[in-house]
């Protein structure tokens, strides 16, 4: 009995030493981090259109982090600086991801400003980067005969476009996918952590 008690009694402090040091320190260290000088809270748009981005699976796909020049090669694929905690300022729930099938995406609004770019590639990824894997997503666009007032065509290569002289045009979903993309843009320089002592009469 008294081992039993021993061994219970041992998993419960290793439960919470583990749930202490890997939860409550890392939130009590970011939980009042404010948001890096230059950032802006999402707008409505982008916000329905960061919904559009997690229902679709974007982020089983891509990460939001790029890492430090010493850790990976980030920098030179031109996926910018390094993330810190006040990019995510405005976040929740956080989409760093995981895995990098495709490119990361923290600064795609730098990388591909064009919202035609970035709709055409939601339409058909092939036909903007040959070899891609990225899925198509018909469904966030329509195809007609002739658009209305205020639609957004999309402007397809000659190879993508559909038959018989229709348009596709942009469903709301994804124009407020391509807003939330564009928003993506976290190039703006962070200042150096002053060193201990620093600036202090």
């Amino acid at each position: 009995m008294r081992s039993e008690i021993k061994l219970i009694s041992g998993a419960m402090v290793t439960l919470a030493l583990s749930t202490s040091a890997l939860v409550v320190l890392p939130l009590l260290q970011v939980r009042q981090v404010a948001p890096t000088p230059g950032l802006k809270p999402y707008t409505s748009a982008e916000l329905r259109g960061r919904e559009v981005y997690i229902a679709n699976g974007c982020i089983y796909c891509h990460t939001q982090q790029p890492r430090a020049k010493s850790f990976a090669p980030d920098f030179s694929r031109g996926w910018g600086r390094a993330t810190v905690a006040g990019d995510y300022a405005y976040d929740s729930p956080h989409l760093l991801g995981t895995m990098r099938t495709g490119p990361d995406l923290m600064n795609i609004g730098v990388r591909q400003p064009s919202e035609q770019w970035q709709l055409g590639h939601l339409y058909q990824p092939r036909a903007y980067v040959p070899g891609s894997i990225m899925p198509s997503y018909p469904y966030l666009f329509e195809v007609k005969p002739k658009a209305e007032e205020g639609e957004i065509v999309v402007n397809l290569p000659p190879d993508a476009a559909p038959p018989n002289g229709q348009v596709v045009v942009a469903r709301s979903d994804a124009v407020d996918l391509v807003r939330y993309l564009q928003s993506l843009d976290r190039s703006f320089p962070v200042l150096p952590a002053l060193k201990s002592g620093a600036g202090k009469p």
